[in-house]
């Protein structure tokens, strides 16, 4: 099997903010601007923006792994234009190894994502980690820090990022051998894991949406997004009030669909 891992940061508190009322989801009039698949899938593998501080370059795939094997497929199907069919589990393949190869995907691309904004999003113009006036989280690991510890939201993100790498890297959770057993638990550590990357989605929307439209990412934000939120719902991997923060622009990415 093959984990392919960049640089990287959560909270398991999730509170109010201090502020009430609603949000607005930071998008722009009219339809949602997202890029050809194709070159999706090319920017995610090279990278993208000005400031790429926290690309780390993808390990080698082991020749003849699963892993491989179902890189290949992802691969073809977004270079196919369609990511409802890009997500879905490919026939007669284990749900396990699926879920594993594309998790390290999206911990890359949202790596990538928040690599972009790293000059903005700082100690001083963030020092909560939120999601809109609504939406505040709290950093804690239950090993290192027990306690949901109010950090900055770079600092959250570091935090995060160097946890799903530790988790990567665990071959008890994900095992590198061809045909070694996957944990009982592993269904759970990979809907902890997309909660997690869901909140610095909502971060950079509420946050940065403006800064990312600036750069002209807002259509690889939006896609990336997409791809993220339809993978999501395919294997039911983060709950309905978690998706809050952006539960607006959710239904207007699922409701082709």
């Amino acid at each position: 099997m093959l984990w392919t891992r960049k640089r990287g940061g959560d909270a398991r508190g999730i509170r109010p903010g201090k502020r009430g009322g609603g949000y607005i989801v930071p998008v722009r009039s009219g339809p949602l601007q997202f890029i050809d698949t194709a070159a999706f899938r090319a920017m995610s593998l090279f990278g993208l923006g000005r400031n790429q501080r926290t690309f780390r370059p993808k390990k080698s795939t082991p020749s003849g792994s699963k892993g491989a094997q179902l890189r290949k497929h992802i691969d073809a199907t977004l270079g196919s234009g369609n990511l409802r069919e890009a997500v879905r589990l490919p026939p007669g393949e284990d749900l396990y190894e699926w879920l594993a190869v594309n998790t390290v995907d999206f911990f890359n691309q949202v790596n990538l994502l928040f690599g972009t904004l790293t000059e903005f999003c700082t100690p001083e113009n963030c020092p909560t980690m939120s999601a809109g006036p609504k939406y505040e989280y709290r950093w804690a690991d239950g090993v290192q820090i027990k306690k949901p510890l109010e950090v900055s939201a770079p600092k959250y993100v570091e935090y995060l990022m160097d946890w799903i790498e530790g988790q990567l890297d665990d071959e008890s959770i994900f095992p590198q051998k061809l045909g070694a057993p996957f944990p009982a638990n592993f269904k759970e550590v990979v809907k902890t894991i997309f909660k997690r990357l869901f909140r610095v989605y909502a971060h950079i929307y509420h946050s940065h949406f403006q800064k990312i439209v600036s750069l002209n990412e807002e259509a690889h934000l939006n896609t990336c997004f997409k791809h993220f939120i339809l993978f999501t719902y395919e294997f039911s991997l983060v709950d309905k009030k978690e998706l809050a923060p952006l539960q607006e622009l959710i239904d207007s990415i699922l409701l082709p669909y």
